[in-house]
């Protein structure tokens, strides 16, 4: 969403997916599978996604018990960044099954990145390192080379060391990150370098983003951003699970809200005593149940935690994608019932204002601008989620109050035109929240 507003201003904006697909996880996954499934790391496809999650699983158990099992794990990391052929081949399969996996996931969710992991990175790590210690920034600490950071302290008082390279001579996520913001400001040529993880990391990106000033990699000409995300609860307040405590996949939260989506929109067919196709009912499904996951995370408050409920976010009425998606249904509806061509009315349409709520809604629309330009400064989607959810509220209440295909001329084509520009209004809106519109419901 925030790429897609910051496009719609017209920036340059490089959609880059900083996948972890480097380090310690892949030695011990590929430790794990030689002893229970080698063929998974010679065959593409050899065990499904699902298994090898689950062996991910029972890997990192293995590292965190087995004092012989974390050495070997730690040796096939150093095999695999010294470009070992069998090393190298099981990795890149591991990886092409994990990204096949998450196109799926991003083609639902209507998104477009470039991926671009941490393995990107690994050549120009051992300059990060030189040069640190070319600027007179880097110490050694108990074998480990680091910066010692300004401002943080352990609980001793004393400054807090950010490690660069440890003592066997590896590197860690803050190594790649300043190779990454480097590689970005020369390479790429970025002016606003905008991270967007949890909140949890907060102090890692203050620290490194330190250790890239002092440096002198970070000019002021840059802007380096970090737009951190609270966590998704379950009902009962704590980090979102499944009953056996299991950490829910994104994939059957979308599936179970395209299927509550599809019953609830059966449910209205026959008790309006309707008939529709099952493509139609499909579709409908789809972008309705789709649209209410994204828009409930997006209309939160990105920094605070928020408690996830199919019933709330699902919901025709409240601040909901469901609710916006039926405002622009019925200015659709009214098109359709006065057979009205709403480009028929051209852009010179004279609007005129009478009632309360024409005021109110005219005026509204002409906030939109001003709320784009909010969003893309401080980031905050939740801003236009507010906007078009007061949007849909006061068109309703326009629409409510005021005959529009009823009413007289010049009343008649002003209050068409509001509903026009109510709609457009929406669907750019929505749009920008990564959200498409439908005709019917």
């Amino acid at each position: 969403s925030i790429a897609r507003i910051l496009e719609f201003q017209g920036h340059d904006v490089l959609r880059l997916n900083h996948v972890g697909d480097w380090g310690t996880q892949f030695g011990m996954l590929i430790t794990y599978l030689k002893e229970v499934a080698p063929e998974a790391l010679t065959t593409a496809d050899a065990i499904d996604l699902g298994d090898l999650v689950a062996f991910y699983k029972k890997a990192k158990q293995r590292f965190d018990e087995d004092d012989t099992f974390r050495e070997t794990a730690r040796l096939e990391v150093v095999k695999l960044q010294a470009g070992d052929e069998d090393s190298r081949r099981a990795w890149e399969l591991l990886c092409d099954q994990s990204r096949r996996e998450f196109q799926v996931i991003y083609d639902w969710l209507d998104i477009c990145l470039t991926e671009r992991g941490e393995s990107f990175y690994n050549p120009l790590l051992p300059g990060v390192v030189e040069d640190l210690e070319k600027a007179g920034l880097l110490v050694e600490d108990d074998g480990a080379k680091c910066v010692f950071l300004e401002g943080f302290t352990n609980k001793d008082g004393n400054p807090l060391p950010l490690i660069v390279q440890k003592s066997d001579g590896g590197y860690n996520y803050a190594t790649t990150d300043l190779a990454a913001l480097r590689y970005r400001i020369q390479q790429d040529h970025s002016d606003r370098i905008i991270y967007i993880t949890d909140a949890g990391q907060a102090n890692h990106f203050a620290q490194f983003f330190q250790v890239a000033k002092r440096a002198g990699w970070l000019p002021d000409t840059v802007e380096v951003v970090h737009v951190p995300f609270g966590l998704v609860q379950g009902e009962d307040g704590k980090k979102l699970k499944t009953r056996s405590g299991e950490t829910v996949r994104l994939r059957d939260l979308l599936d179970e809200a395209v299927d509550r989506a599809r019953a609830d929109l059966e449910a209205r067919i026959q008790s309006e005593g309707r008939q529709e196709t099952e493509e139609f009912i499909n579709h409908v499904a789809q972008v309705v149940g789709i649209s209410a996951v994204k828009y409930a995370d997006l209309s939160q408050n990105r920094t605070s935690n928020y408690i996830f409920s199919f019933d709330k976010m699902l919901a025709l009425n409240g601040n909901t994608a469901p609710y916006m998606l039926y405002a622009y249904v019925r200015v659709q509806g009214i098109s359709r019932k006065g057979q009205i061509d709403f480009a028929a009315l051209g852009t010179d349409a004279k609007i005129v204002l009478q009632e309360d709520t024409e005021f109110t809604l005219a005026k509204h629309l002409l906030q939109l601008d001003e709320i784009v330009e909010e969003v893309s400064q401080d980031l905050f989607p939740n801003k236009l989620c507010q906007y078009l959810f007061e949007l849909s509220q006061k068109f309703n209440q326009f629409y409510d109050r005021c005959p529009v295909l009823q009413a007289e001329e010049p009343l008649r084509t002003s209050r068409l035109a509001l509903c026009d520009l109510t709609a457009r209004t929406l669907k750019l809106g929505l749009f920008l929240l990564g959200i498409p519109t439908l005709e019917r419901m």
